[in-house]
Order: structure tokens, then C-alpha cells, then sequence
């Protein structure tokens, strides 16, 4: 289903509604056991980029990103590390906050953690023993497949199908070896009591939980990455679906996998890229236009040309916002060129179409190229620039991309040193120059001497640029 048809359902649902418009949005958030890495940052960067073009149209969003903070792998990394459970997952859920921040993600509404919300888990897992959907077994609560009639409806596939080479739990007390654990039971740390036994609950069951704990029984998208398509959401449907008798999400979106240099990333190869290690060489900005430059949807290769690439164009924004805010010429022409005008709208169109964002990029770096080509030729007025900087921070909005901008007393500031700086090469002085040259330089200031102005300019610092 295209990403367009959310807007249409939001504006048809919303009139049956006595609230203002809100987007119901639930992403399928880390197991905090390790640090986030580059695959985490492009699922989330897209869904922070799709929740602030919501926003942008005035519709409100609630927006859930739970943390996995009970899982096999935390308590093995409790295990290894001599620690415990809560001390893991309160270290990573700390570095994944520092990392996102820095990122430039905005927070969610709320951050469920699975361990907040047991007895949530226990009361649908209640509904579905009651039913006759779950049974017991010697090693837990369990989701009965064949109950289900829609299983395999997101994953288009049917239950023969799944069977034969899916990720599935190995367990033979289960009836069908595509039913799936609710609740396992376990006396070790940590456990919690329950009408079947003390254990801990599967993984699908927190996301359904806290998804209809937060938006309702159906709501509007729910995400991911494309490999949580089967089994985690074909399972949070059937149990979903079953506990509530009514469709879960109107929408499913699955953010395509990246590998590194054409590989799998995979801790095994060695080639996972950690968000930190990504970000202290390439910076929130570069990152960004990286986990955009393909559709959501497809799988995206991890490069340093592609990065290389995205770097160029960050450059050529840098310059072409300071073209305009900088421009006070009255000489150029009033007349902005239709290619400009009509960005903002071919933009939205872009992101409207199933959330383009490779498309929409295209877009907003055709602008940036034909502003920069004005102002090469002398040609951005006040008035201009005026009209084009408002388009220039919506589309910085919605990509979530922030220029590092100058206060006015920066520019006044800046301005008088570069008239003294012409007067001394006027003069000839140029070791005077130069010395102003470094004043300004000092104060991360970069000029750009053109033949009858000098621009100057803040640029982002990206140690991969040297």
C-alpha cells in the first residue's frame, strides 16, 4: 500500500474522530544488548523522516519506538560481563539516546520498555488461552498457528510455504512447528509469575501489547526493517488480530536491509559499521542523505563513494544556504525561475508517492544547483533569497538535516573583518590580510573569494573530509 494512502485514511478515519487529526505510528525499536548500528540508524531515520513530513501537513503524531529490554542475548551478555540484566539494558538504552540524539531523532512520544508492561503481556496471553488460540506446553504458553486464518497474509506467503526453511523455534512439545512462544516458562533472572507459571514472555507479544496499549486496538502504521516481516510481525498480527477481533495496522512499511561494500553486515564477517564509529567520522547530516539516497523499502550497500557522494552535495548546501542568507544585492534579477518555485511541491509529490525520499533528494539538490548557478552569476537579490530560504527549512525540516547557521552578531562581526581584510589587499598588505584571514578562520568562519565578493560561510566539521 502506498505511503499517499495515508493521508487519505488519516482524513477519512479522522472525521469519525472527536480528537484533532493524529497519526498513530508504532516502529519496532533495538534489543538493548549492544550498541545501535548503521542498519538501526536507516529503519529509524526513515520513520523520524516520515513522521516530520506527517507534521509538516499539521496532523499530530503518536509516535511509539518500544526498547526489547528482556531477551536470550541480554542475558547472555549479563552472563558474559558479570553484571545483570537491568545494568545491560540500561547502558545501551543510554548509548542508543546519546547516539540518536546526535542523529538528530526526534524522541518518541513514548519509549515503552518491555519490562514495564508484563502484566499487559499476561492479560492477552489470558484472552487467547480463554479463546482456545494459545496452549500450555512443559516449556511454555504458545500461539496456535492453524487458528488463524490470516497467517501469512503480510509475509504473502501460505503456512506450507513458511514451514519449509523459515525462521522458526525449534520445539517439540509444540503442536505445529510454526506456533510460537507467548510466555516461557523459567525460574531464572529475570522471571516474573504468571497463571501458567513463572517465566518471561516471548518477543512478539511485547510489541502487540504495547502497541494497543499506546494506540488503540488499530492504528496506522506500524514499521520495521524488512526482516522483521516474518516472523515478529506475521506473529504480532495472528495474536493481535486474534485477541481484538478487528485489523491491526492500515499500514505496514519495512525499511530495506544495508549491507557493507555489497556483504551482509554481520558481527561474524567483522563489518558491523556502529552508529557512534559512523558518526565520529560522518556526522548526523551525511548520515542522514545516506539512510535516504534509496527507497525505503530496498536494500542500500554501505560505501565510502556513496558517502563521498552525499558529502558533495552536503557542501553545495552549505554554500547555497549561505548564498541566501547572506544576500543583500539589489542588482540581480527579481525573477526566480520556475524550477525553483515549483520544488517544494514536486518534493511533497516525491514523498508522497510512497515515501520517495530518493526522489524527493533528487528534487531539493536540482534547487540547490540552480540557486548556486544565481548566485554565480551575481543574480540572488534580498528578495529572492527571502522568498527561497522559507523552501530551503522546510525541506531541511522534513530530511531532519541542520546547517550549522551564524547569529547576526556573528555576521556583523564577520562582515566588518572582511572589509578590512579588502581594504589591506586593496592596499596591498597582504600579510595583514592574511592575518585577518586567520582571525576569521579562528572563528570557523570559511571564506570563498569570488571576483567582486567574498562569501563567507559555517561548515559542518567531518573528520572523514580530512
Amino acid at each position: 500500500m502506498g505511503i499517499i494512502k495515508i493521508f487519505d485514511t488519516l482524513s477519512k478515519t479522522e472525521k469519525n474522530l472527536e480528537s484533532k487529526e493524529t497519526a498513530k505510528i508504532y516502529v519496532c525499536g533495538v534489543t538493548v544488548y549492544d550498541d545501535s548500528h548503521i542498519g538501526h540508524a536507516r529503519t529509524i531515520v526513515i520513520f523520524d523522516t516520515l513522521r516530520r513530513f506527517i507534521e509538516s501537513k499539521g496532523i499530530k503524531v503518536d509516535f511509539i519506538q518500544n526498547f526489547t529490554d528482556v531477551d536470550d542475548k541480554i542475558i547472555k551478555k549479563a552472563d558474559e560481563t558479570g553484571t545483570t540484566v537491568e545494568l545491560v539494558s540500561g547502558k545501551y538504552i543510554e548509548n542508543y539516546f546519546e547516539d540518536f540524539d546526535a542523529l538528530n531523532i526526534k524522541r518518541a512520544t513514548h519509549h515503552p520498555k518491555a519490562t514495564e508492561h508484563i502484566p499487559d503481556m499476561i492479560n492477552l496471553i489470558s484472552d487467547l488461552m480463554a479463546k482456545n488460540i494459545a496452549y500450555t506446553t512443559k516449556n511454555g504458553v504458545y500461539f496456535s498457528v492453524s487458528k488463524f486464518s490470516g497467517y501469512g497474509k503480510l509475509s504473502k506467503k501460505n503456512i506450507e510455504e513458511l514451514e519449509s526453511g523459515a525462521r522458526i523455534e525449534v520445539d517439540e512439545s509444540k503442536e505445529n512447528p510454526l506456533d510460537f512462544a507467548l510466555w516461557k516458562f523459567s525460574d531464572s533472572k529475570p522471571s516474573w509469575d504468571s497463571p501458567w507459571g513463572i517465566g518471561r514472555p516471548g518477543w512478539h507479544i511485547e510489541c502487540s501489547a504495547m502497541s494497543i496499549k499506546y494506540l488503540g486496538e488499530n492504528f496506522d502504521i506500524h514499521g520495521g526493517g524488512r526482516d522483521l516481516i516474518f516472523p515478529h510481525h506475521e506473529n504480532e498480527i495472528a495474536q493481535s488480530e486474534s485477541f481484538t477481533g478487528k485489523p491491526f495496522a492500515r499500514i505496514w512499511m519495512h525499511a530495506g536491509m544495508i549491507t557493507i561494500n555489497g556483504e551482509k553486515m554481520s558481527k561474524s564477517i567483522g563489518n558491523v559499521k556502529t552508529l557512534s564509529h559512523v558518526l565520529e567520522n560522518w556526522g548526523p547530516n551525511i548520515i542522514r542523505l545516506f539512510c535516504l539516497s534509496g527507497h525505503y523499502s530496498k536494500p542500500i550497500d554501505y560505501t565510502e563513494e556513496l558517502l563521498k557522494e552525499n558529502l558533495i552535495k552536503w557542501r553545495q548546501l552549505e554554500t547555497c544556504y549561505y548564498e541566501l542568507r547572506l544576500a543583500d544585492s539589489t542588482n540581480g534579477s527579481e525573477n526566480i525561475e520556475d524550477g525553483i518555485l515549483n520544488s517544494r511541491q514536486r518534493f511533497d509529490n516525491a514523498l508522497e508517492n510512497d515515501f520517495n525520499t530518493s526522489l524527493a533528494l533528487t528534487e531539493f539538490f536540482n534547487m540547490i544547483k540552480i540557486i548556486n548557478g544565481l548566485a554565480a552569476e551575481g543574480r540572488i537579490t534580498e528578495n529572492i533569497a527571502n522568498t527561497v530560504m522559507p523552501i530551503i527549512e522546510y525541506m531541511l525540516d522534513v530530511l531532519g538535516l541542520n546547517v550549522i547557521k551564524a547569529t547576526n552578531d556573528e555576521i556583523k562581526s564577520v562582515f566588518e573583518l572582511i572589509q578590512k581584510r579588502e581594504t589591506y589587499r586593496k592596499n596591498k598588505q597582504f600579510e595583514e590580510a592574511d592575518a585577518v584571514r586567520n582571525t576569521i578562520s579562528a572563528m570557523g568562519i570559511y571564506l570563498i573569494d569570488h571576483k567582486d565578493r567574498t562569501l563567507w560561510m559555517k561548515k559542518e566539521k567531518i573528520k572523514a573530509d580530512g
